[in-house]
């Protein structure tokens, strides 16, 4: 099925899983959607992830969520910023910093995919693509 907004995707399969909570969610792979994922586990929003690929650039991406010890999903929220009719775009003294420096914020820049705080640190803006909270 076409996605308009695989990102946007991306972020609502994520939201449904946690809501429901599920123990992982399977979503269609790209490069973009792996990079996602990567940020988010490394920043500790998510337990792991595997990516299998089939020969013709297919395949999926089963995200293992994580959860507190109360059993509340550690993602308490995801925002899609930048969307494909209105694009917002920060320069790196204009990234958001919220929940205390708690909150997580993902930016397609020229240098990549990354999170706010490293992109702030390396000096470069891009893309605003989401909050995660």
């Amino acid at each position: 099925m076409a996605v308009s907004d695989p990102i946007a995707d991306f972020l609502t399969r994520i939201r449904n899983a946690t809501g429901a909570q599920h123990r992982y969610v399977d979503i269609e792979w790209s490069k973009i959607r792996q990079n996602l994922a990567e940020i988010l586990k490394n920043q500790g929003f998510i337990e792991n992830y595997l990516v299998k690929v089939d020969d013709n650039h297919r395949g999926t991406i089963r995200i293992f969520l994580k959860y507190t010890l109360g059993r509340l999903p550690v993602i308490q929220g995801l925002k899609r910023v930048s969307k494909p009719g209105l694009r917002k775009y920060v320069g790196h003294l204009e990234i958001p910093r919220f929940y205390g420096k708690m909150g997580l914020s993902i930016l397609s820049t020229s240098q990549g995919v990354m999170a706010g705080d490293e992109a702030s640190k390396r000096g470069i803006g891009g893309e605003l693509l989401c909050l995660v909270w």
